[in-house]
């Protein structure tokens, strides 16, 4: 029965995680994080003497508990690389948050006095959707 029911929720995994990555709600360098655990897991399914093979050989006396550690080592990994993408996310929201903020005080300057703002030895704001002549 333990078997079967790990052989379908795995199964049902790997299908979760293909529909999420076709229908762009998983990109696909997490996709591949969970396709090989789901595969993982299939592979533990279909021969569960595999965990026993392998507790034994790192020296750990209950097959489930090597289970357990390694998924705790996993969800570690998987938090300390989330945490990473957060801060990444929120340097750069930081910044555009600054570089809107620059755009907007241009822009009120412009509409104040729109005749002398670019004259007055200032640089005119480039528009940023527009590629540069000298590009």
């Amino acid at each position: 029965m333990s078997v079967a029911f790990s052989l379908i929720s795995s199964i049902l995994m790997v299908v979760v995680v293909l529909l999420m990555l076709r229908n762009g709600k998983l990109r696909e360098k997490y996709a591949i994080l969970w396709l090989v655990i789901g595969t993982l897991t299939i592979i533990l399914g279909f021969f569960p003497r595999l965990l026993d093979w392998a507790a034994s050989l790192v020296g750990v006396i209950v097959p489930s508990n090597l289970l357990f550690a390694l998924s705790i080592l996993l969800l570690v990994g998987v938090s300390l690389h989330v945490s990473r993408e957060l801060t990444i996310l929120e340097d750069e929201t930081r910044i555009l948050a600054e570089e809107v903020s620059i755009l907007r005080t241009a822009i009120e300057q412009l509409q104040r006095d729109p005749v002398t703002a670019p004259r007055a030895g200032r640089a005119a704001p480039q528009d940023l959707s527009q590629p540069s002549k000298e590009e």
